[in-house]
């Protein structure tokens, strides 16, 4: 069971307006308490004071009985309480870590009637506040003195023993760790961090309507693979004779367009004006994937090769429990020509637009040949925006180098790095940083998502948002319907806090949804608005 000293983590805004109100009628605005270093060297005054000042410091993700009884003894041991906590950025635990956002957590921290003030940590060790607030005591827990003194433990007496500071260890006879709280029943935070994060970027839900009724003036050019996908139901009858093999019975076939061209039917559907430049053979497929396109109000440059099949992928499923049987491609995997390559590049001169999207599966048109010819031809003030699959293929988020924003999931950021070992937040900056792109939003699937934006943007270079699928009945689809309304969002808005909120909730619509299916700008609003009810 977890400790709720503070309050319950699932209360809805109301209910914590209700706390912090009450909260402040006895003991004044205890958010006050969260100050900067300067400001309360400024309270406590230089050595020597008449006044003990002791220090803490950690990451008090979720706030267990052992840190309360390294609190109270720390207390104790003098006059004034000052507790620091490690900045988000620099705490890397768990594969997504930290689980409260460094707001909420020092929020947390201030409510105690013990503590008398919080520091958010800018640096990754503690060193620089305890040499600039210079406490006479240092606290950490018992644990950190049963095994020997840590090389980082030794700094920290390093630096207290430089101006005649302590460190003392608390005493204890259990071990308390967030992490394996977390690890065996992790609290539902999801509201209350998009709620701060909202709040510290400025960010309200009328804003988030009004960015989407932009949509509408918004002109995109997706470039990619078309893919035609084929589900054929069918009913298994038993083995055949004299076979390994069984038989079946066809029962019914349904015909999609995917690839990037459903992620042009997904712009287009959230209000768009949408231009799609592919490449298709001359074939039945071919055929029936222009004609969808037309019919959905999307401007099609096709340009056709004789030799190449339209990329045609068939997946025969069991009618009753919906289990894949086989899958046949058809397809074509080689690169496109010159030629090709040529008018598609004219296509992206002559159709000029807000942003374009590289919607790559690599089934031809996008390689390490094509791409940076392609990319030159793109004029500058577009948005430049790509996804590139990791699947049956295997493309590379990394040939899309000074894009604006990049979307790929977990395993296509290890794939891209060749790292099956760094935990989330470090691979998502080193994706970052090797990607040279200007916002980086990686898919976490069924945990949301973490945006990364240029670095040196006060605390927050990078933020979390967890997801807001409740009751997933289909996945397929979300990573498309996410990256069609970041892109509009990043247009309308130039904000990609705004783009990954939206974003987030276009991936929970799909998820809630059987197939690939478009979601249009209406259904998004009332999404934006049955988020607000639950906050």
């Amino acid at each position: 069971m977890h400790l709720h000293l503070l309050f319950n983590v699932n209360m809805a805004r109301k209910k914590y307006q209700a706390i912090y109100k009450d909260a402040n009628k006895i003991n004044g605005d205890f958010s006050k308490k969260i100050a900067s270093i300067r400001q309360i060297k400024k309270i406590i005054g230089k050595l020597p004071r008449k006044k003990k000042v002791v220090m803490c410091h950690g990451t008090f993700d979720i706030v267990h009985p052992g840190h309360i009884r390294q609190l109270i003894y720390a207390k104790s041991k003098g006059d004034l309480l000052v507790v620091s906590i490690t900045v988000d950025k620099y705490v890397a635990k768990r594969p997504i870590s930290p689980y409260v956002p460094h707001e909420l957590r020092a929020l947390n921290l201030a409510a105690f009637e013990i503590v008398d003030f919080v520091i958010i940590d800018k640096n990754k060790t503690p060193i620089k506040n305890i040499l600039k607030l210079q406490p006479d005591y240092f606290v950490k827990g018992f644990e950190y003195s049963l095994k020997g003194i840590h090389p980082r433990t030794k700094e920290e007496i390093d630096a207290l023993k430089s101006y005649g500071g302590k460190m003392v260890f608390s005493p204890g006879d259990i071990v308390y760790s967030s992490s394996k709280l977390l690890t065996s029943q992790k609290p539902n935070l999801s509201l209350d961090q998009l709620l701060i994060l909202m709040e510290a970027e400025g960010i309200k839900f009328e804003m988030l309507k009004k960015t989407i009724n932009k949509f509408n003036k918004c002109k995109v050019h997706v470039l990619g693979d078309t893919i035609v996908d084929k589900y054929s139901e069918c009913t298994i009858l038993g083995p055949a004779s004299g076979s390994t093999a069984f038989s079946v019975r066809l029962d019914h076939t349904s015909t999609y367009v995917g690839g990037a061209g459903v992620v042009a039917k997904h712009l287009k559907y959230l209000g768009a004006d949408v231009t799609f430049t592919t490449v298709v053979g001359k074939d039945e497929s071919g055929d029936f994937a222009l004609k969808d396109l037309k019919r959905a109000g999307i401007k099609v440059n096709v340009v056709k090769e004789n030799s190449r099949p339209t990329t045609e992928k068939q997946r025969f499923l069991d009618t009753g429990s919906r289990q894949k049987l086989i899958q046949i491609d058809k397809v074509d995997n080689s690169a496109i020509s010159d030629n090709t390559l040529n008018k598609i590049c004219n296509h992206i001169k002559k159709n000029p637009a807000d942003a374009i999207v590289c919607s790559d599966f690599r089934h031809g048109i996008f390689n390490s040949h094509t791409i940076p010819v392609i990319t030159k031809n793109i004029p500058q003030k577009i948005i430049k925006v790509a996804d590139s699959q990791v699947s049956n293929r295997w493309g590379n988020i990394l040939d899309f180098k000074n894009f604006d924003l990049v979307t790929p999931n977990e395993r296509e950021a290890r794939f891209a790095l060749a790292d099956q070992e760094t935990p989330v937040r470090p691979l998502a900056e080193k994706l970052y940083d090797a990607a040279k792109c200007k916002y980086l939003i990686l898919k976490l699937g069924e945990n949301g998502l973490m945006t990364y934006r240029k670095q040196g943007m006060a605390l927050r270079n990078y933020f979390y948002i967890d997801t807001f699928a409740v009751d997933v009945i289909d996945s397929v689809g979300a990573g498309d319907s996410l990256l069609s309304a970041a892109t509009l969002t990043l247009i309308s808005s130039n904000n990609i806090v705004q783009a990954s909120i939206i974003g987030n909730l276009a991936a929970a619509y799909e998820c809630s949804i059987l197939g690939n299916v478009p979601l249009s700008n209406k259904e998004l609003i009332k999404m934006v608005d049955q988020l607000k009810t639950k906050i």
